[in-house]
């Protein structure tokens, strides 16, 4: 491994396949499905915080 920052992306990506196993972790190990997202919620302190936005837009 080299210890120099990488230039471009395809020494980023060089660099990364060049670490240990050890520290790459297991590749047979599927990743876990993401949970559905909490529904977004505006209340009044939210609708404060830009109350005088097109003042400066």
């Amino acid at each position: 491994m080299r210890n120099t920052e990488a230039d471009t992306l395809a020494e980023l990506i060089e660099d990364c396949t060049e670490l240990p196993r050890e520290l790459r972790g297991e590749e047979a190990r599927p990743h876990p499905e993401p949970g559905s997202a909490t529904p977004w919620r505006v209340d009044d302190a939210n609708y404060a915080q830009v109350a005088d936005l097109d003042a400066y837009v």
